[in-house]
């Protein structure tokens, strides 16, 4: 099993804005590795080579963005591509738009360790009921999702892929950076709480599944 990390930057600026010293994506480009997952894809706009040369020597590749007619559906199919061309064994692909810049590692290790218990359903992480992002998508289902409305911003296309009948399963992961983007100082977070329960179920009991 391998989740790729697909992060998503519309426009230069905003993928080259200084977050704790570091370009936008080159953070985020961090905590997805530290988090598990491989391979990490930056899908931004780059006209004059600034984001590849801030993203030199990290563990992020770079690819351009689709046709601005491909909308955001076509931006997300381009970077999870991108992925399964970098990893052929890729299977999930965690699609994050980078303006959530406060996503804690811990929650992309438990949003893969979910994926790697549930391979069929699209995982979204939630904090207080509210869905958030990265939404981990099966690579399996990339075919279904491509084909979702170009003018549908990236909320609706998950309502929307959950009404062509794929599975969209909410996880609640306790984590504030998933519902609150860069318009939120850190220091004014709510608390990080964790997950609630094992994010692949509930522990097996002492015995189970042993007979005789």
């Amino acid at each position: 099993m391998t989740v790729a990390a697909v992060i998503l930057s519309a426009t230069t600026e905003g993928a080259m804005a200084d977050l704790d010293g570091q370009a936008r994506v080159m953070r985020l480009a961090d905590v997805a590795w530290s988090g598990g997952a491989l391979p990490v894809i930056v899908v931004t706009p780059d006209p004059d080579g600034a984001v590849a040369a801030a993203l030199a020597g990290s563990p992020a590749g770079l690819v351009g963005p689709a046709p601005r007619e491909a909308g955001p559906v076509g931006q997300i199919a381009c970077g999870v591509d991108a992925a399964c061309e970098t990893v052929a064994e890729t299977t999930g692909a965690l699609l994050w738009p980078a303006r959530l810049v406060w996503v804690d590692p811990e929650t992309l290790t438990s949003l893969i360790e979910a994926h790697g218990a549930d391979r069929q359903s699209i995982i979204r992480p939630s904090y207080d009921g509210e869905p958030g992002w990265p939404v981990l998508l099966p690579v399996a289902h990339l075919a279904a999702f491509r084909a979702l409305a170009s003018d549908r911003m990236p909320d609706e296309l998950i309502d929307d892929a959950a009404a062509t009948g794929l599975a969209v399963r909410l996880l609640e992961l306790g984590d504030p950076g998933t519902t609150h983007d860069v318009d939120v100082a850190r220091d004014a977070l709510p608390a990080f709480r964790g997950p609630e329960e094992p994010v692949a179920g509930p522990p097996p009991e002492w015995g189970a599944g042993v007979t005789g």
